[in-house]
């Protein structure tokens, strides 16, 4: 039976949330595929998008009017590194960059929890990739509250609210960037339990992946539901028509990659980039220029 990969458009809606009021974790399935089992063809699409990609981000670093910041979060195996590496693989590193939020340096628990990413944001022209973000504070922090102790927060504004304060406060900040002209795309890349154990235990029998693995990895896993439980409150939140998330399946990273490569793409095309046009005076700049360089063939 021959199959065809859906339009984009297809592609991306069902894992679009713009409004997060109603969201439910439970109604996405993590290994959906939309009953494709096309591995070999999407590698083919995700190569057009990657080709695709490359001319939109030239254009976009050409025009220096829009900045793009993609965030990425998962759980641990989650499969934020390989988009990072197959999706932006035929970007010009001269207008990306990507920054890994790891644990907090002592500096960064010294200023508001938006300090450090935002003093990383993308410029005009840029694409900018977080591996995780911002949202790290409304979720490994929610997890473990004692976190917040060493962020050295006032106990008086640790209330039962401060998560929907937190929230507030990203969707502020947020929409202070939309208006700015940096689109921000939100990815969650969820994956199961079970395929989670599948990929530690990959960590574990690959000798090049054990650098991938720590004791905490297994621990953190302990803590799963209350980690999901952390996702779903945090995309009911924080999804809004300008600022959406998409919670894309992560058991299967083929059908990761071509989504959230498609999500990127439609994004930048939806700008309707172009080279700078070159006015009069620049016109005869370069046809000034033209005539040096052709007298100094003569």
């Amino acid at each position: 039976m021959n199959q065809k990969l859906p339009k984009p458009s297809k592609l991306i809606k069902p894992y679009c949330v713009k409004h997060g009021k109603d969201f439910l974790l439970k109604d996405v399935n993590p290994a959906d595929t939309q009953g494709l089992d096309l591995k070999d063809e999407a590698e083919d699409v995700l190569e057009k998008d990657i080709q695709r990609l490359s001319d939109l981000q030239q254009k976009l670093y050409a025009q220096d009017r829009w900045a793009l910041l993609v965030i990425l979060q998962a759980m641990d195996a989650g499969g934020k590194d390989s988009v990072v590496k197959h999706v932006m693989s035929g970007v010009n590193p001269q207008g990306c960059q990507v920054f890994s939020f790891k644990q907090p340096s002592q500096e960064d628990l010294n200023h508001d929890f938006l300090w450090r990413a935002s003093k990383l944001l993308p410029q005009r022209g840029q694409i900018g990739i977080f591996n995780r973000s911002y949202y790290e504070d409304v979720l490994i922090v929610r997890v473990h509250p004692e976190l917040l102790q060493k962020a050295h927060v006032p106990p008086s504004l640790v209330g039962k609210e401060i998560w929907k304060e937190r929230f507030k406060a990203i969707n502020s900040f947020e929409s202070y960037l939309d208006r700015n002209g940096v689109l921000v795309r939100k990815f969650f890349l969820y994956i199961s339990k079970e395929e989670q154990r599948k990929r530690f235990l990959s960590r574990l029998d690959e000798p090049d992946k054990n650098w991938k693995f720590s004791e905490n990895d297994v621990k953190e896993r302990e803590r799963w539901d209350d980690y999901m439980e952390a996702y779903e409150d945090m995309i009911r939140h924080t999804a809004t028509p300008r600022n959406p998330w998409f919670v894309i399946p992560g058991d299967h990273k083929w059908f990761t990659r071509m989504v959230v490569a498609s999500v990127i793409v439609d994004t930048l095309d939806g700008l309707h980039l172009t080279f700078p046009r070159v006015d009069a005076a620049k016109r005869k700049e370069l046809n000034r220029a033209r005539e040096l360089l052709t007298r100094e063939s003569r």
